[in-house]
């Protein structure tokens, strides 16, 4: 007697198909599992068993064999418990097996047969719709599949749920969409910042052509409030980006903010946060914090507090949109295409430069503080702000002063569907795509050259410059870089002229 039972296998944020054979012999009564099980599915006799018994079905006084196809894909979790007693019950003719020909299912088992939630069922609803089948999972992740639900899916609370399901005695009810509506994305409004007119000017450019941005200045004159303002003028997430955010969630165990589905999302890790917790990993590797960013903002405030070796694995996936994570046993890749925000203080004590408050640093101390974010990460962001003190009389003055964040969205929808028509994202622009799309004249030239030369540029710097100069005439609605785009990208710069002079000092 044999049975076959279609599952899911959760590895990175991708739901790999896993048959499971059930196959009832004589002999001895026992039960094995096979195909590269873990301890956690190794387990699952126990609990299908008890499960069974305790939901009134009869435990079958066999030999039971079961193989978890294919054997070379690492099983783990608890995940398999409902596909492994499903199998148990057509083999032995409990329940028809022909029902289970067009189904797939996924669960954890209670001892008593209740069904308990699972990390990772929205990337095996999107999978199992691939192969047009049914999914039947359990109903504390019914909300999470509604997101990607097509009347396709199926959630219960007990084993006997899903088994009168399968018989056509009490069939279940689909999970009901969810209905996506056009709202803005709800995030901090821009409108509450008094002042600040170039870091504010400097957030609409990073938004627009999805630069990197580092803002520095003293303590409290509004940093991380610019850094939270962010997601509320980037473009909302359309219902694909959705998803792929909404996934990598379920797979991390958090759950997607109801309501507000199209927002980008925005991580702030502490500054305590290992390399990790930055990028995922874990004998199990799970997503980190730049993967649970994809698509959204990676804020990271006190940056040169970081660990230098947590600083510098970024460096990759800020360039690659991809972190892959590898174990002796398999590799998994996570997304991560996030836009970094990074705030630091311009010494150790905060103050230098504050107009009222006297820094105590030495300039040794305080090109010793600087010189933890490296020159490699350092060129990796377009643009470096100054956020100076505010006078108080600019900062009680009425919010009726301050643009709101839905008309800075507007200009920023609008270079963006001018990029969108080129392909690509500013801030993405490759070597071909640099030469076509940011083309300089006899004078632009040169006037870059002569800055390069003077500040010691990288590369990297250049091409970044370049990039912010596209995304300025995009807002502008320009076709062709002039030279007061130029001026303007190098005007963002700023820490690129300090660690100049810094070096001719030294020297």
């Amino acid at each position: 007697m044999l049975a076959v039972v279609h599952t899911r296998a959760c590895v990175g944020v991708s739901a790999p198909s896993v048959t499971v054979e059930v196959h009832l012999s004589g002999g001895l009564p026992a039960l094995s599992i096979v195909g590269l099980p873990e301890t956690g599915v190794r387990e699952s006799r126990e609990r299908v068993r008890s499960a069974l018994l305790n939901s009134g079905f009869e435990f079958p006084a066999k030999r039971i064999t079961i193989n978890l196809a294919p054997a070379d894909l690492p099983k783990e979790g608890g995940r398999f418990d409902l596909p492994i007693a499903l199998g148990i019950l057509a083999a032995s003719g409990q329940i028809p097996p022909a029902s289970l020909k067009s189904v797939e299912c996924l669960g954890e088992l209670s001892l008593d047969g209740a069904l308990r939630p699972l990390k990772g069922v929205l990337p095996a609803v999107i999978a199992a719709r691939k192969e047009q089948r049914q999914l039947l999972i359990p109903l504390a992740n019914a909300d999470e599949a509604a997101l990607a639900s097509e009347e396709d899916v199926f959630a219960a609370g007990h084993l006997l749920a899903i088994c009168e399901h399968l018989s056509d005695r009490a069939r279940l009810c689909p999970v009901s969409p969810v209905r996506f509506d056009d709202r803005p994305a709800e995030a901090p409004d821009l409108e509450d910042v008094r002042g600040q007119k170039v870091p504010r000017r400097a957030l609409e450019v990073a938004a627009a052509g999805g630069h990197n941005l580092l803002m520095f200045g003293p303590p409290g004159t509004g940093k991380s409030m610019l850094a939270s303002r962010l997601p509320g003028i980037l473009p909302p997430l359309t219902n694909e980006a959705m998803l792929d955010v909404a996934s990598i969630y379920s797979v991390a165990g958090l759950a997607v903010p109801e309501g507000n589905w199209h927002c980008p999302p925005y991580r702030s890790p502490h500054h305590t946060a290992s390399s990790v917790a930055m990028v995922g990993g874990g004998g199990s590797p799970r997503p980190g914090e730049i993967s649970l960013a994809h698509r959204g903002v990676l804020f990271l405030d006190e940056l040169p507090e970081f660990g230098r070796k947590v600083l510098e694995v970024l460096r990759e996936p800020m360039e690659s949109g991809e972190i892959a994570i590898s174990r002796a046993a398999r590799q998994v890749t996570f997304p991560a295409r996030f836009q970094v925000v990074a705030a630091m203080n311009p010494c150790p004590c905060g103050y230098l430069g504050h107009p009222s408050i006297e820094c105590t640093c030495t300039p040794h101390q305080v090109i010793r503080y600087r010189a933890k974010v490296s020159g490699p990460l350092l060129d990796r962001f377009d643009l470096h702000v100054e956020v100076p003190v505010q006078s108080p009389q600019l900062l009680m003055a009425a919010a009726s002063d301050s643009e709101t964040s839905e008309s800075v969205r507007q200009r920023v929808n609008r270079a963006r569907d001018r990029q969108n028509s080129r392909g690509v994202v500013n801030a993405m622009l490759g070597g071909r795509e640099l030469d076509q799309y940011c083309k300089l004249d006899g004078d632009g030239e040169a006037f870059l050259i002569g800055a390069i030369e003077r500040l010691g540029l990288s590369a990297r710097a250049m091409h970044r410059i370049l990039r912010v100069a596209r995304t300025l005439a995009d807002l502008e609605g320009a076709d062709a870089l002039v030279q007061s785009h130029l001026v303007e990208a190098l005007g963002y710069r700023k820490l690129d002229r300090q660690q100049s002079r810094n070096a001719q000092v030294s020297v």
